[in-house]
Protein backbone atom coordinates (compact mmCIF):
# COMPACT_ATOMS: atom_id res chain seq x y z
CA UNK A 1 0.00 0.00 0.00
CA UNK A 2 2.61 2.41 0.80
CA UNK A 3 4.50 1.70 -2.33
CA UNK A 4 1.51 2.28 -4.23
CA UNK A 5 1.58 5.51 -2.65
CA UNK A 6 4.31 6.80 -3.17
CA UNK A 7 3.77 6.03 -7.27
CA UNK A 8 0.70 8.20 -7.14
CA UNK A 9 2.80 10.62 -5.42
CA UNK A 10 5.29 10.31 -8.27
CA UNK A 11 3.06 10.12 -10.99
CA UNK A 12 1.12 13.91 -9.74
CA UNK A 13 5.06 14.75 -8.91
CA UNK A 14 3.45 15.92 -4.74
CA UNK A 15 7.46 17.25 -4.24
CA UNK A 16 6.36 20.01 -6.80
CA UNK A 17 3.87 21.35 -4.42
CA UNK A 18 6.31 23.44 -3.16
CA UNK A 19 6.37 25.53 -5.78
CA UNK A 20 2.14 26.78 -5.62
CA UNK A 21 0.98 26.03 -2.76
CA UNK A 22 3.38 28.81 -0.44
CA UNK A 23 2.39 31.36 -2.93
CA UNK A 24 -1.59 30.47 -2.47
CA UNK A 25 -0.47 30.52 1.43
CA UNK A 26 0.53 34.21 0.79
CA UNK A 27 -2.64 35.71 -1.01
CA UNK A 28 -4.69 34.19 1.97
CA UNK A 29 -2.27 35.71 4.70
CA UNK A 30 -2.39 39.18 1.90
CA UNK A 31 -5.89 38.59 2.11
CA UNK A 32 -6.18 39.27 6.01
CA UNK A 33 -5.39 42.98 4.89
CA UNK A 34 -8.75 43.86 3.36
CA UNK A 35 -11.75 43.01 3.79
CA UNK A 36 -12.97 38.97 3.49
CA UNK A 37 -14.60 36.16 5.45
CA UNK A 38 -13.86 34.29 8.35
CA UNK A 39 -10.44 32.26 8.07
CA UNK A 40 -12.08 28.79 10.09
CA UNK A 41 -10.46 25.49 9.87
CA UNK A 42 -12.86 24.43 7.41
CA UNK A 43 -12.34 27.51 4.87
CA UNK A 44 -8.50 26.12 5.33
CA UNK A 45 -9.35 22.62 4.53
CA UNK A 46 -11.04 23.59 2.04
CA UNK A 47 -8.68 25.34 -0.05
CA UNK A 48 -6.33 23.55 0.94
CA UNK A 49 -8.21 20.51 -0.49
CA UNK A 50 -8.64 22.61 -3.89
CA UNK A 51 -5.40 23.33 -4.35
CA UNK A 52 -4.42 19.55 -3.88
CA UNK A 53 -7.52 18.36 -6.22
CA UNK A 54 -6.96 20.52 -8.91
CA UNK A 55 -3.00 20.32 -9.13
CA UNK A 56 -3.61 16.08 -9.13
CA UNK A 57 -6.11 16.44 -11.76
CA UNK A 58 -4.04 18.62 -14.13
CA UNK A 59 -0.99 16.54 -13.55
CA UNK A 60 -2.58 13.34 -13.97
CA UNK A 61 -3.60 14.40 -17.21
CA UNK A 62 -0.30 16.22 -18.48
CA UNK A 63 1.58 12.30 -18.00
CA UNK A 64 -1.88 10.92 -19.73
CA UNK A 65 -2.02 13.24 -22.53
CA UNK A 66 2.05 13.22 -22.79
CA UNK A 67 2.93 9.27 -22.32
CA UNK A 68 4.02 8.96 -25.66
CA UNK A 69 6.21 11.60 -25.76
CA UNK A 70 7.57 10.91 -22.00
CA UNK A 71 8.03 7.28 -23.31
CA UNK A 72 10.43 8.68 -26.28
CA UNK A 73 12.75 11.12 -23.99
CA UNK A 74 15.61 9.98 -22.14
CA UNK A 75 14.67 12.52 -19.82
CA UNK A 76 11.05 11.46 -19.03
CA UNK A 77 10.75 7.48 -20.21
CA UNK A 78 10.83 6.85 -16.41
CA UNK A 79 7.97 8.33 -15.45
CA UNK A 80 4.81 6.26 -14.13
CA UNK A 81 2.69 6.52 -16.75
CA UNK A 82 5.35 6.44 -19.95
CA UNK A 83 7.14 2.99 -18.23
CA UNK A 84 3.60 1.41 -17.77
CA UNK A 85 4.17 1.56 -13.44
CA UNK A 86 0.65 3.68 -14.11
CA UNK A 87 -2.15 2.34 -16.57
CA UNK A 88 -3.47 5.26 -18.71
CA UNK A 89 -6.74 4.53 -17.98
CA UNK A 90 -5.80 4.91 -14.17
CA UNK A 91 -3.94 8.18 -14.86
CA UNK A 92 -7.39 9.59 -16.45
CA UNK A 93 -9.59 8.24 -13.77
CA UNK A 94 -7.17 10.10 -11.70
CA UNK A 95 -8.13 13.42 -13.83
CA UNK A 96 -11.72 13.07 -13.64
CA UNK A 97 -12.21 11.88 -10.23
CA UNK A 98 -9.53 15.04 -8.73
CA UNK A 99 -11.65 17.61 -10.67
CA UNK A 100 -15.08 16.86 -9.78
CA UNK A 101 -13.62 16.68 -6.41
CA UNK A 102 -12.11 20.01 -6.93
CA UNK A 103 -15.64 21.67 -8.18
CA UNK A 104 -17.63 19.97 -5.78
CA UNK A 105 -15.68 21.55 -2.99
CA UNK A 106 -15.01 24.63 -4.33
CA UNK A 107 -18.76 25.16 -4.16
CA UNK A 108 -18.39 24.91 -0.32
CA UNK A 109 -16.02 27.99 -0.75
CA UNK A 110 -19.18 30.48 -2.50
CA UNK A 111 -20.49 31.31 -5.47
CA UNK A 112 -17.37 32.79 -7.42
CA UNK A 113 -15.38 29.71 -6.33
CA UNK A 114 -18.30 27.65 -7.78
CA UNK A 115 -18.76 29.55 -11.13
CA UNK A 116 -14.64 29.51 -11.65
CA UNK A 117 -13.72 26.05 -11.00
CA UNK A 118 -15.32 24.55 -14.09
CA UNK A 119 -12.73 27.20 -16.32
CA UNK A 120 -9.92 27.07 -14.30
CA UNK A 121 -9.70 23.50 -14.45
CA UNK A 122 -9.80 24.02 -18.70
CA UNK A 123 -6.93 26.64 -18.40
CA UNK A 124 -4.86 23.61 -16.24
CA UNK A 125 -5.62 20.53 -18.72
CA UNK A 126 -5.43 22.88 -21.44
CA UNK A 127 -1.61 23.05 -20.85
CA UNK A 128 -0.94 19.39 -21.68
CA UNK A 129 -1.56 20.24 -25.36
CA UNK A 130 -0.45 24.43 -25.16
CA UNK A 131 3.63 22.95 -26.71
CA UNK A 132 1.90 21.11 -29.80
CA UNK A 133 1.13 24.54 -31.28
CA UNK A 134 2.65 27.26 -29.46
CA UNK A 135 5.88 28.68 -28.04
CA UNK A 136 3.84 30.26 -25.07
CA UNK A 137 3.38 27.41 -23.76
CA UNK A 138 5.34 28.40 -20.36
CA UNK A 139 3.37 31.19 -20.27
CA UNK A 140 -0.21 28.83 -20.43
CA UNK A 141 1.78 27.17 -17.43
CA UNK A 142 2.81 30.30 -16.00
CA UNK A 143 -1.14 30.80 -15.74
CA UNK A 144 -1.95 27.69 -14.80
CA UNK A 145 0.26 28.26 -11.25
CA UNK A 146 -0.81 31.92 -10.72
CA UNK A 147 -4.31 30.81 -10.46
CA UNK A 148 -3.49 29.31 -7.03
CA UNK A 149 -3.05 32.40 -5.55
CA UNK A 150 -5.65 33.90 -7.20
CA UNK A 151 -7.89 31.28 -6.14
CA UNK A 152 -7.05 31.46 -2.62
CA UNK A 153 -8.07 35.19 -2.90
CA UNK A 154 -11.60 34.48 -4.16
CA UNK A 155 -12.07 32.02 -1.60
CA UNK A 156 -11.00 34.52 1.60
CA UNK A 157 -14.02 36.05 -0.04
CA UNK A 158 -12.01 39.09 -1.17
CA UNK A 159 -12.60 41.03 -4.00
CA UNK A 160 -10.24 40.91 -6.64
CA UNK A 161 -8.05 44.19 -7.04
CA UNK A 162 -5.37 45.63 -8.82
CA UNK A 163 -2.83 44.21 -5.98
CA UNK A 164 -3.43 40.52 -6.26
CA UNK A 165 -3.68 40.20 -10.25
CA UNK A 166 0.08 41.41 -10.06
CA UNK A 167 1.06 38.87 -7.10
CA UNK A 168 -0.50 36.66 -9.89
CA UNK A 169 1.44 38.07 -13.03
CA UNK A 170 4.57 37.83 -10.79
CA UNK A 171 4.00 34.29 -10.25
CA UNK A 172 3.39 34.04 -13.78
CA UNK A 173 6.53 35.75 -15.16
CA UNK A 174 8.36 33.61 -12.19
CA UNK A 175 7.22 30.13 -13.39
CA UNK A 176 7.57 31.35 -17.48
CA UNK A 177 11.52 32.23 -16.74
CA UNK A 178 12.43 29.05 -14.62
CA UNK A 179 10.59 26.41 -16.83
CA UNK A 180 12.16 28.09 -20.22
CA UNK A 181 15.53 27.46 -17.87
CA UNK A 182 14.45 23.87 -17.65
CA UNK A 183 13.07 23.54 -20.98
CA UNK A 184 16.54 24.01 -22.33
CA UNK A 185 17.17 20.30 -21.35
CA UNK A 186 14.66 19.22 -24.25
CA UNK A 187 15.86 21.52 -26.80
CA UNK A 188 16.79 18.91 -29.35
CA UNK A 189 14.30 16.46 -28.32
CA UNK A 190 11.23 19.57 -28.90
CA UNK A 191 12.64 19.87 -32.41
CA UNK A 192 12.55 16.43 -33.44
CA UNK A 193 9.07 15.45 -31.89
CA UNK A 194 7.70 19.11 -33.56
CA UNK A 195 6.97 20.61 -30.30
CA UNK A 196 6.76 23.99 -29.50
CA UNK A 197 9.04 25.74 -26.81
CA UNK A 198 11.11 28.73 -26.31
CA UNK A 199 14.40 27.30 -26.67
CA UNK A 200 13.68 24.93 -29.96
CA UNK A 201 11.82 27.94 -31.16
CA UNK A 202 14.73 30.97 -30.26
CA UNK A 203 17.96 28.76 -28.97
CA UNK A 204 19.54 28.36 -25.93
CA UNK A 205 21.00 31.70 -25.84
CA UNK A 206 17.64 33.82 -26.58
CA UNK A 207 15.59 31.87 -24.28
CA UNK A 208 18.47 32.35 -21.54
CA UNK A 209 17.80 36.09 -22.16
CA UNK A 210 13.69 36.11 -22.00
CA UNK A 211 14.08 33.77 -18.99
CA UNK A 212 16.17 36.57 -17.44
CA UNK A 213 13.89 39.46 -18.51
CA UNK A 214 11.02 37.43 -17.28
CA UNK A 215 12.21 37.58 -13.66
CA UNK A 216 12.81 40.79 -13.82
CA UNK A 217 9.12 41.24 -14.28
CA UNK A 218 8.54 39.39 -11.61
CA UNK A 219 10.89 40.99 -9.01
CA UNK A 220 8.82 44.39 -10.24
CA UNK A 221 5.12 42.81 -9.93
CA UNK A 222 5.85 42.02 -6.20
CA UNK A 223 7.27 45.29 -5.56
CA UNK A 224 4.14 46.40 -6.47
CA UNK A 225 2.07 44.37 -5.29
CA UNK A 226 3.75 44.95 -1.93
CA UNK A 227 3.07 48.77 -2.46
CA UNK A 228 -0.54 48.40 -3.57
CA UNK A 229 -1.33 46.15 -0.17
CA UNK A 230 0.48 48.30 1.93
CA UNK A 231 3.54 45.73 3.13
CA UNK A 232 5.78 46.38 5.25
CA UNK A 233 9.71 46.26 5.24
CA UNK A 234 10.11 42.79 5.84
CA UNK A 235 7.84 41.83 3.04
CA UNK A 236 10.28 44.26 0.53
CA UNK A 237 13.05 42.46 2.19
CA UNK A 238 11.50 38.82 1.33
CA UNK A 239 11.71 40.64 -2.23
CA UNK A 240 14.92 41.18 -2.43
CA UNK A 241 16.02 37.89 -1.03
CA UNK A 242 13.96 36.64 -4.21
CA UNK A 243 15.74 38.73 -6.63
CA UNK A 244 19.04 37.29 -4.98
CA UNK A 245 17.86 33.63 -5.63
CA UNK A 246 16.91 34.45 -8.83
CA UNK A 247 20.12 35.63 -9.55
CA UNK A 248 22.10 32.62 -8.71
CA UNK A 249 19.46 30.39 -10.34
CA UNK A 250 20.58 32.40 -13.57
CA UNK A 251 23.98 31.83 -12.71
CA UNK A 252 23.92 28.40 -11.84
CA UNK A 253 22.61 27.54 -15.58
CA UNK A 254 24.96 30.19 -17.21
CA UNK A 255 27.89 28.13 -18.78
CA UNK A 256 31.35 28.26 -17.33
CA UNK A 257 32.98 29.26 -20.78
CA UNK A 258 30.81 30.86 -23.25
CA UNK A 259 33.14 30.67 -26.19
CA UNK A 260 32.72 27.32 -26.65
CA UNK A 261 29.80 27.84 -28.18
CA UNK A 262 27.78 25.75 -25.29
CA UNK A 263 25.14 28.35 -23.80
CA UNK A 264 23.75 25.57 -21.32
CA UNK A 265 25.49 24.06 -17.85
CA UNK A 266 23.23 21.04 -18.40
CA UNK A 267 24.40 19.27 -15.09
CA UNK A 268 22.96 22.34 -12.93
CA UNK A 269 19.62 22.53 -14.75
CA UNK A 270 18.34 20.47 -12.11
CA UNK A 271 19.38 22.66 -8.95
CA UNK A 272 18.75 25.69 -10.27
CA UNK A 273 15.22 24.33 -10.85
CA UNK A 274 14.33 23.16 -7.79
CA UNK A 275 16.14 23.92 -4.88
CA UNK A 276 16.33 27.81 -5.79
CA UNK A 277 12.35 28.08 -6.86
CA UNK A 278 11.81 26.14 -3.55
CA UNK A 279 13.68 28.95 -1.67
CA UNK A 280 11.39 31.42 -3.64
CA UNK A 281 8.37 29.79 -3.37
CA UNK A 282 8.75 29.49 1.01
CA UNK A 283 10.91 32.40 1.24
CA UNK A 284 8.61 34.41 0.12
CA UNK A 285 5.48 33.11 2.16
CA UNK A 286 7.32 33.11 5.19
CA UNK A 287 8.37 36.71 4.79
CA UNK A 288 4.72 37.92 3.99
CA UNK A 289 3.54 35.79 7.01
CA UNK A 290 5.73 37.46 8.91
CA UNK A 291 5.30 40.99 7.87
CA UNK A 292 0.78 40.61 8.05
CA UNK A 293 2.17 39.63 11.84
CA UNK A 294 4.29 42.48 12.53
CA UNK A 295 1.55 44.93 11.48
Amino acid sequence: MIARIRLWAELVTFSHTVFAMPFAAAAVVLALRVPHEPLTPFRVLAMVTCMVTARSSAMAFNRWADRELDAKNPRTKNRPVAAGRVKAGEALALTVLSGMFFCAVAATLGRWPLLLAPPVLVVLLGYSYAKRFTWAAHAWLGLALALAPGGAWIGMGASPSLGIVLLMVAVLTWLFGFDVLYALQDELFDRAENLHSVPSRFGAKRAMSMAAVSHVMTVASLVATGALLHCGAVFFGGVAVVAVVLSIEHRLVRPKDPASGEFVDFAKIGKAFFDCNAYVSLGFFATTALDTWLR
